[in-house]
């Protein structure tokens, strides 16, 4: 791991905003330098496979599936130190327990640790793992994406349901795409609406 970047880097945006793309090219860059590099993901997210991390476009790169548990993030670490990587990526860190923070942090003292994830949920709060794990990082890059509805820049993800904002007591997290989700600007997005999710 000699000459090894040594850094904390995190991707933060809405859905839609190209951070698994940019994820993606940030280890593929490192792994051109003969460099080791892997992405992990979270094992939930099957949307378009179980081995690979997949943007919205297809895009795809083999990845380590692991539990959004603290024993999943300690595979992270224990993967890191095994096989000598010297860049991780992690997608969807917003997923992830809060212990990943530290234990990313941990990691970037002696490789170079890139993490995406939301910057807001459907109810347009801040996630708390990708907060803070930006709060410590060494670089932040902060993506929006192309709001469905104006065509501003969309800062905030929409979560719809049968084509109206999801109500407020929906589940946290739910896996989707644009089946269920939209980047939306300031202007146009649409708190969540009083009422059972039904």
């Amino acid at each position: 791991m000699e000459g090894a970047r040594v850094t904390l880097e995190v991707i933060i945006g809405p859905m839609f905003s190209g951070k698994t793309s940019e994820l993606i090219r940030l280890v593929e860059r490192e792994v051109y330098a003969k460099k080791k590099g892997a992405i992990f993901k979270i094992d939930f997210d099957r949307r378009y496979s179980e081995k690979q991390v997949v943007t919205h476009n297809g895009l795809r790169y083999d990845a380590y599936s692991v539990s959004s548990t603290d024993d999943g993030v300690r595979r992270i670490e224990a993967v890191a130190e095994t096989e000598s990587l010297d860049a991780i990526g992690v997608d969807e860190v917003n997923f992830f327990p809060r212990s990943v923070v530290g234990v990313l942090d941990r990691i970037a003292a002696s490789r170079r640790v890139i993490a995406s994830g939301l910057n807001l949920d459907f109810k347009a709060e801040p996630f708390p793992t990708t907060m803070e794990l930006a709060a410590r990082a060494d670089r932040v890059m902060y993506l929006s994406a192309v709001c469905v509805v104006c065509g501003q820049e969309a800062t905030r993800t929409q979560r719809l349901i049968a084509g109206k904002a999801a109500p407020k007591d929906s589940p946290l997290i739910v896996v989707g795409g644009k089946e269920m989700y939209e980047p939306r600007c300031r202007a146009c997005y649409e708190p969540p609406r009083e009422g059972r999710d039904r």
